[in-house]
């Protein structure tokens, strides 16, 4: 028995204010319905047309099972699109410092250049 617990577990940190963590109010046990299905072999098929070549067919089959995935979890959906801001940010801080590297490098040979050219 301990009275202080001294790990908290994932789902105490979604709790937080501030948490970027979404949950799902479902229950884990739910039954499958068919549009789950249909999504996930519209998806699959998509995938399969992709990989043959045949891109159109391939695109319209996946936008379709994206719309039947979306119609599933609106939920899940709303959660990815709150978040998508600060992944944004993220990778823009991220390009941001790539950026200055590869800057930072081409200072460098300009100046190993001047120094061997002399």
């Amino acid at each position: 028995m301990e009275a202080v617990p001294f790990s908290r577990s994932a789902s105490d940190s979604a709790d937080r204010p501030g948490s970027r963590k979404c949950r799902s109010n479902a229950p884990e046990h739910e039954t499958m319905s068919w549009v789950g299905f249909v999504a996930g072999g519209t998806l699959a098929a998509a995938a399969l047309l992709l990989l043959s070549g045949k891109r159109r067919a391939g695109m319209v089959a996946a936008a379709s099972g994206t719309a039947l995935a979306m119609l599933e979890q609106p939920e899940t959906l709303r959660c990815w699109w709150n978040a998508l801001p600060g992944y944004i940010d993220q990778a823009q801080q991220v390009l941001g410092q790539v950026q200055d590297a590869v800057n930072e490098v081409a200072v460098k040979r300009e100046a190993l250049r001047r120094v061997l050219a002399k």
